[in-house]
């Protein structure tokens, strides 16, 4: 396996996890980051996607996937209005942590294994499904697009609904809000 592979894994799980463990603010740049990086992905790594057949459905079930995986990342996190700093927060933990390092562990146990552990397995497969090889990868950058991108929708959603129930103008800085 390719050391870009590790690296590139290895450096979103770094960042994913340094930007949301702990009590977090919720800002524009945290809420853009992710989609900047999206926008930059997909045209450095996107190379084969397809519009038809087998290798379209495996796009969208990958894409279908990652928007659930994120979502369900979104639901690891609590978020909160900190009174004390008059702003909306985010605290993710252990889980949190989990889920992120089991998918991007499983990103690469497959880089892994579609080279040294079940090439010809997966060779099969795709010329009976006639999916390029290409399109594989293509998946999997679906997957984690959709991944990011989901967490992040749900977290400004989220946030949002907890700016529109704190009683600010009323002066009550006692209540501490919680989106579940």
């Amino acid at each position: 396996m390719d050391t870009s592979v590790w690296l590139i894994n290895l450096a979103v799980l770094a960042a994913v996890l340094e930007a949301d463990l702990g009590r977090r603010r919720i800002g524009w740049f945290r809420l853009g980051r992710p989609v900047l990086l999206a926008g930059g992905i997909i045209p450095l790594y996107l190379k084969s996607a397809t519009g038809h057949g087998n290798g379209l459905t495996l796009e969208i079930i990958g894409a279908g996937t990652g928007v659930l995986a994120g979502l369900l990342a979104a639901a690891l996190m609590r978020v909160e209005y900190d009174p004390a700093k008059r702003r909306v927060v985010s605290r993710a933990g252990a889980p949190y942590a989990a889920l992120w390092t089991v998918v991007i562990g499983a990103r690469l146990w497959f880089a892994y294994g579609s080279a040294h552990l079940f090439p010809e397995q997966l060779g099969r497969w795709l010329a009976t499904e006639h999916i390029a090889v290409g399109v594989v990868t293509d998946a999997l950058i679906f997957f984690s697009v959709g991944m990011l991108l989901s967490r992040t929708g749900a977290l400004l959603a989220r946030a949002s609904r907890v700016r529109r129930t704190v009683p600010e103008a009323a002066g009550d800085r006692r209540a501490a809000l919680v989106a579940h």
